[in-house]
């Protein structure tokens, strides 16, 4: 520690605050002239304050960075105000040295001096628990390469250091980096409010642009890492070339540069992430508006978001828009006004030697150029400007717990960095209505600003236009962007559009965001889980063209509730009267000639079945049921069976009677005395019920679900999928009757007019036919929700045809002609026909 007299505390600055060289320097500095330098502030009991200055090496030749000089000035402001109007350190006034690392060359030097004693050694010992380095605390450097070099030294002896501008994850390591706190939000997160603005604005097709240094190279990566996470593609990745010491563009970097404007301007992306240092970028958009490239948005990193130097450049308005992520602006209370104050020169320090000529604070050149850049500097707001001045009060408050002060003073106890170091970890206090502590990673919890670059001189030049907190991970839109495209419309940035609902995207190429769209055909739909096939929907549901979920089909049948249904239900009821009334037509005139030649006994076995078939309809109607099904399949063929045969054989036996009784009288003998006609029936009918049953074993009489091919939104429950040839099967012995009996109708049309049916069975076996097949032909090419409706159709026709064109004309002589319904005018037929005959 420092004698009693001379209580110090001092702290380090590393920075960036370089300054072109002058002709008539205040300062020399190994032949060179630079801003800055390495400063010292002593206190003493007397309050004297000076300046120290140590020499640095020769730093390359870059503009002034007028950053730099503001972040300078943050701290001397921030060192002032707690030595001149806080009462945080009582009788201890805090000291500053000051070093421009000129970009990363000048890291080493500076580190080991201030590890150093006064007497500039620094001994070689085993413990280095007790030992009282130069400085208590170190402020920066501004880049994550110098703050890591830096870090390796002064984490040796657990010298803080807190850094207000490198964002790099590697610093986040207390195993490696136990004495490094930051006041600004790693690279993680920085990163991911980049990646949510772009989400925010559909682009999945960018640019990313890097230095060719450690900055670059480790953000690239960590970019393009969640950049694979959220869908989005680099189209294609460069490196930009460093610049030389005084700026000057050599033949390789401008080919450089051109041939990455050149991949700019051929790219389709329009969105390009810039993670470089300011000065690498000087040269690079120089070319942008030599080659004239526009219609750009350049995302920048918190390196140069919001660089004066680089605003400076105007016509970079013509390029595209500019937005950046940095650190929310917090106004400092007179900063501005002491941004641009002359500095006044102390007394020099007691018992020190005079060092050689220096840079000091009274640097002309540096103090005109912040003048110049003043007015954009206080519209920007202070940012990490406020980083660097909660730093030194983090270290203030530190000191203050450390050296147990009051409102009176503070103890006289050295101060040694580790413990100083312990009590970092533990402030906690607000600042200009923030609050100031460090989590478990070093880091202090803030929020960012996405920023947007303007350059209307009466309004902020770096605007707020959204808000990141790092625990919610979303960002908060504050004010509309400004787009410099026509009609201010929001730039699109996608190797293909996005693909619209109910579209499977193809891949193009290697990227996953080219791709082609292709439409979800109808049955199948587009989870949301896999964007590159459509799934098949599920048994019974559906899907319309683009799909992106499946719907129940409609089950459909015939309902009672259908015109159609209802029109053929009256078919049947006016059938079903109609028979009924043959039926007791018949009953009330059995004895009668003209019943006994129709058929006698056998017209009521005919007439039988089709007032069951006319009964059994219903069940054409409604949900199809196991019992339903079989009704459908074997009660309709067998009704019709009989009721043909019967036809069949009543033409067979007036043509036996007429015309083979004489030629066979024996077997026409038998044919009568074994009741050949009833006998044909039974053999037919019970050749008809093998075949049902056979036709039922076959196939199956449950009722199944099938899609109708003419709309996939409906299903069709029927009674089986291949009911078309179970129906031909089973109507074929009906169809070889309805010839047959066509057949002897055909023969017998000679006959007297009383027993000459032969046009009343041919039009009821063609009509049956005709109607049959042309069924069976309908129900072979055509599988739709119209095959029930045209069954039932067919089947009630038919039971009409036979039963009006069979019975119907009989009915209407007995009625209306019941002279033609005598034994006198049968015989005098019969006598007719004989005389004819003969």
């Amino acid at each position: 520690m420092m004698p009693q007299a001379q209580a110090v505390c001092s702290l380090f600055l590393l920075l960036q605050t370089l300054a072109e060289p002058t002709p008539n320097p205040d300062f020399h500095l190994a032949g060179d002239y630079l801003l800055g330098g390495l400063f010292s502030l002593h206190a003493n009991m007397k309050g004297i304050v000076h300046l120290n200055y140590l020499q640095v090496p020769k730093c390359k030749e870059y503009e002034m960075k007028v950053i730099g000089y503001n972040l300078m000035q943050a701290m001397r402001f921030a060192v002032e105000e707690i030595n001149n109007h806080s009462r945080l350190l009582p009788g201890v006034l805090l000291g500053y040295e000051m070093v421009d690392v000129c970009y990363i060359s000048n890291n080493i030097q500076p580190v080991l001096y201030f590890l150093s004693q006064e007497d500039y050694f620094l001994p070689l010992q085993d413990d280095y628990s007790s030992y009282v380095p130069r400085v208590v605390a170190v402020i920066g450097p501004d880049n994550s390469e110098s703050t890591s070099t830096v870090a390796h030294f002064l984490s040796l002896f657990l010298l803080p250091q807190i850094t207000y501008s490198a964002i790099s994850d590697q610093l986040r390591d207390k195993l490696f980096f136990p004495a490094v706190l930051r006041t600004v939000p790693s690279a993680e997160h920085q990163i991911r409010a980049l990646v949510l603005l772009m989400l925010q604005h559909g682009w999945n097709w960018i640019v990313l642009l890097v230095s060719s240094d450690d900055y670059g190279r480790e953000n690239g990566q960590q970019l393009s890492e969640q950049l694979a996470d959220r869908g989005i593609c680099i189209a294609f990745q460069e490196s930009l070339p460093t610049p030389q010491a005084n700026l000057a563009v050599e033949a390789p970097e401008r080919q450089r540069l051109e041939s990455v404007v050149a991949k700019l301007r051929q790219s389709s992306a329009r969105v390009a992430v810039l993670l470089a240092p300011d000065l690498t970028l000087h040269n690079f958009f120089g070319e942008v508006l030599r080659q004239n490239l526009t219609g750009m948005v350049w995302l920048a990193s918190e390196s140069w978001a919001i660089d004066p130097v680089l605003h400076n450049f105007t016509e970079l308005h013509r390029t595209g828009t500019f937005l950046g992520v940095t650190t929310p602006s917090v106004p400092i209370p007179r900063f501005s006004e002491f941004r641009v104050r002359r500095a006044q020169a102390g007394p020099p320090v007691p018992n020190q030697t005079s060092p050689p000529a220096t840079c000091n604070q009274e640097c002309d050149t540096c103090l005109d150029a912040a003048r110049s850049f003043n007015a954009i500097l206080t519209l920007s707001g202070e940012r990490v400007v406020y980083n660097v001045y909660s730093a030194v009060y983090a270290v203030a408050h530190a000191l203050h717990s450390l050296l147990r002060c009051n409102q009176t003073g503070c103890s006289k106890e050295a101060v040694l960095p580790w413990k100083l170091l312990r009590e970092l970890w533990k402030v906690n206090f607000t600042l200009l209505g923030h609050q100031i502590f460090f989590d478990e990673q070093g880091d202090l919890p803030r929020g960012l600003e996405i920023i947007q670059w303007r350059w209307d001189l009466s309004q902020n030049p770096f605007q707020s236009v959204a808000f990141y907190h790092p625990g919610q991970e979303q960002l908060v839109a504050l004010s509309p962007i400004i787009w410099n495209t026509p009609n201010n419309t929001i730039p699109l940035s996608m190797c293909s559009k996005s693909c619209q609902a109910g579209q499977r995207k193809k891949p193009v190429g290697i990227h996953p965001c080219c791709f082609e769209c292709h439409d979800c055909l109808p049955g199948s739909f587009l989870n949301q889980s896999d964007e590159l096939d459509c799934q098949p929907c599920p048994k019974y549901q559906w899907s319309h063209r683009n799909g992106v979920s499946c719907f129940k089909q409609r089950l459909a049948f015939l309902e009672w509730q259908g015109a159609p249904t209802i029109a053929v239900a009256v078919l049947a009821v006016l059938g079903f009267l109609s028979t009924l009334a043959i039926l007791v037509i018949f009953w009330r005139h059995f004895r009668t000639p003209l019943v006994r030649s129709a058929g006698g006994p056998m017209c009521f076995l005919m007439l039988t079945p089709l007032l069951v078939a006319f009964l059994a309809v219903p069940v054409y109607v409604g949900p199809p049921t196991l019992l339903t099904c079989l009704c459908r399949q074997a009660l309709f063929t067998l009704c019709f069976t009989v009721v043909i045969s019967c036809i069949t054989v009543r033409s067979f036996q007036i043509v036996c009677i007429f015309k083979m009784a004489r030629r066979l009288p024996r077997a026409y003998g038998y044919w009568v005395r074994y009741h050949g006609p009833y006998v044909f029936v039974a053999v037919t009918t019970a050749l008809k019920v093998v075949m049902v049953a056979g036709n039922l074993v076959a196939t199956s009489v449950i009722p199944t679900i099938r899609t109708d091919p003419d709309d996939p939104k409906i299903t069709i429950l029927t009674c089986s999928p291949n009911h078309s040839k179970g129906l031909l099967f089973n109507t074929s012995l009906d169809l070889v009757l309805s010839v047959v009996g066509f057949g002897f109708a055909y023969v017998g049309k000679e006959l007297p007019t009383n027993y000459n049916e032969a046009k009343f069975i041919t039009l009821s076996m063609t009509f049956y036919f005709i109607s049959s097949i042309s069924l069976c032909t309908f129900m072979s090419v055509y599988q739709g929700v119209l095959v029930p409706f045209m069954d039932l159709s067919v089947t009630v026709l038919n039971l009409l045809g036979i039963s009006l064109g069979y019975f119907g004309p009989k009915c209407y002589l007995i009625l209306f002609y019941p002279e033609r319904n005598t034994p006198a005018y049968f015989s005098s037929m019969i006598q007719g026909y004989t005389m004819r005959k003969d």
